[in-house]
């Protein structure tokens, strides 16, 4: 019964193994609720800067801030938000997919990239197709810390206010349900009046016909507006990665189900084997028992 005692070493094993995938499914689960809860506290805040840049961007031409100015650099930042662990599915796979058709079609352009990572995973990548990350920070945690994120997030800022970087793309995983999880790269600079008007559509739809808006500045207009436009794009790179870890505890979630669910198939198929194995050995040993007391 060598076989037999084989096959029960793999059952025990695959038992062992289904035993963690539910507890990381049951872990997953319950941060998934945390971390969205996290991130539909976070969407009133960057809804309502996104409305008031939108109308900054419209209400006040004359002044025009440097993340709405274009410049003819020949160099494109990326700020890739990615994950720290994996057994995600493929979450990681995919938006690292959509930087990598990115990357081509900036090559393709005769633009040189510059990277920020926040996330392991992307850091990893960007390590090995040889690109030349400017900053990153991993180790977020469970929860996003906007004091960790701009540091790292502000050298690319500053290199397009000083006109380096013709464009600064966002890349993240956007949270649509518990099953479903989009891949996102968007534009994040320049930023302008028209984009950020298809921004808050929505929101406008709610509130009735569109009004022309102007605002009170204290002390001045150029004051407040550059403190504005930076809080707004920290809002939209601290909501990309609310929204990111929303995906990654989903996502982890649906993949250790999946492994617990195969886990139960495969040690299901085992038993089976093991029985027919089991079976055999007992026919074959009555047969010799028999064919002994014939030959008797």
């Amino acid at each position: 019964m060598a076989a037999g005692k084989e096959i029960r070493g793999k059952i025990s094993s695959v038992e062992n193994t289904k035993k963690i995938t539910k507890a990381m499914e049951m872990v997953a689960a319950s941060k998934m609720r945390k971390a969205q809860d996290r991130m539909r506290a976070a969407r009133p805040y960057a809804e309502k800067v996104r409305n008031i840049a939108s109308n900054l961007g419209r209400a006040n031409p004359e002044y025009v801030h440097a993340f709405m100015k274009p410049n003819d650099a020949k160099s494109a930042g990326m700020i890739i938000v990615s994950t720290d662990k994996g057994l995600c599915g493929g979450m990681n796979t995919n938006v690292l997919r959509g930087v990598t058709q990115k990357l081509r079609e900036l090559q393709a352009a005769g633009m040189s990239t510059q990277a920020v990572a926040i996330g392991n995973k992307g850091f990893g990548f960007l390590n090995r197709i040889g690109a030349k990350v400017v900053s990153h920070v991993t180790h977020l945690g469970d929860t996003p810390h906007l004091e960790k994120l701009i540091g790292p997030v502000k050298v690319l800022l500053d290199s397009y206010a000083k006109g380096e970087v013709k464009a600064v793309y966002l890349c993240y995983t956007r949270f649509i349900n518990t099953m479903k999880q989009e891949p996102v790269v968007q534009q994040l600079l320049p930023l302008s009046a028209s984009a950020m008007q298809i921004e808050t559509e929505a929101s406008e739809a709610k509130l009735g016909p569109k009004h022309a808006w102007d605002y009170i500045y204290e002390p001045d207009a150029q004051a407040v507006i550059d403190e504005l436009l930076v809080r707004y794009v920290e809002a939209l790179v601290y909501q990309a990665v609310a929204e990111n870890m929303a995906s990654e505890q989903s996502s982890r979630m649906v993949a250790m189900k999946s492994a617990t669910d195969n886990a139960v198939n495969v040690i299901a198929e085992l038993k089976l084997v093991y029985n027919k194995t089991r079976q055999a050995a007992i026919t074959k040993e009555l047969s010799e028992i028999v064919a002994g007391a014939a030959a008797v």
